[in-house]
């Protein structure tokens, strides 16, 4: 039998306008399709000029031209999918730097939720931080308005939580309730968060040289005004139609390109769910501590080994 999912989820997808560039792109088929209409009602009334061209330079173009648009695809894509590694590096480094200050650090059950809530900020103030964004309404809600509003006048804001926290781990150092290689470790994934941090930094400050859209968008117009003068003598009436129907998958390409350089702003298509991975770390890091609670209440209720 047949995956009747998987078939339901390929029409959805065909069907799909939410998370589709078709929308972004539309005005400009429609353009080409407009000027590809006047180039073909001009050969029709006009007899003294021939516009007619031959195919085959429009094959060779079409081929360069889809190398260059895979390529430009491809960056924006390795820019994505860079960025998702990074933000998974993240969901790891807050899970090991939680369970390592809260195993190994102070017993104190209020140490260990002030520290467990201000690794669950990190990545709720690293999501704003790439955004822009100043007005922290989940961070409040995890360690206050006062502290909130501190991290929200910190210049870097990721930096601000990652001193917090260093903050926390060398003063269980200085009471003597973490020994100092547990200082070590949960200082070293902390400090991994800022590297990680500094990766999304530099992909978000360093897009791809304008130089290269500019030659690339020059030459898909150049590509399209032209090709109905190929299409004249081939398909005739339905040259706009045609020029249309392939404006459409190059056009999409380039913007899907465009689309992808951004993987944190929720202005672009295909955005990293930066939402959802907070909360999921929120969660998960929130959950240790009722664990521990039993297993260290389980632990005082068993009976001495003899």
């Amino acid at each position: 039998m047949p995956n009747q999912k998987g078939i339901k989820h390929f029409w959805s997808e065909v069907y799909a306008w939410r998370g589709s560039v078709t929308l972004l792109i539309l005005p400009r088929i429609m353009i080409f399709g407009v000027i590809a209409a006047l180039i073909w009602t001009a050969n029709e009334w006009t007899h003294e000029f021939d516009f007619h061209l031959a195919v085959a330079p429009y094959e060779v173009a079409g081929a360069v031209l889809g190398l260059l648009l895979v390529l430009r695809t491809n960056a924006g894509y390795d820019r994505w999918w860079e960025a998702r590694k990074l933000w998974g590096g993240i969901v790891n480094q807050s899970r090991n730097l939680a369970i390592g200050a809260i195993t190994y650090g102070p017993t104190d059950p209020a140490w260990r939720t002030q520290f467990v809530r201000w690794a669950s900020v990190f990545p709720h103030v690293a999501r704003h931080s790439l955004r822009g964004e100043r007005e922290l309404p989940k961070v409040v809600s995890l360690i206050g308005e006062e502290e909130a509003a501190a991290v929200a006048a910190a210049e870097h804001m990721p930096s601000y939580v990652a001193l917090r926290m260093a903050q926390m781990l060398a003063e269980a150092v200085k009471q003597e309730t973490m020994n100092y290689w547990a200082f070590q470790q949960a200082d070293k994934e902390r400090a991994i968060l800022i590297d990680h941090i500094g990766g999304c930094e530099r992909i978000l400050k360093s897009p791809l040289p304008r130089v290269y859209s500019i030659m690339i968008r020059r030459f898909i117009f150049a590509f399209l005004f032209a090709l109905p003068f190929a299409l004249l003598d081939k398909v005739g009436i339905l040259t706009p139609l045609l020029t249309m129907f392939v404006a459409y998958p190059i056009l999409a390409l380039d913007q899907t390109g465009y689309e992808l350089q951004q993987p944190f702003s929720t202005n672009h298509l295909g955005h990293l769910p930066l939402d959802e991975i907070s909360q999921t770390i929120e969660t998960n890091l929130e959950n240790l501590l009722p664990s521990l609670h039993v297993a260290e209440k389980q632990a005082a209720t068993a009976p001495p080994t003899p």
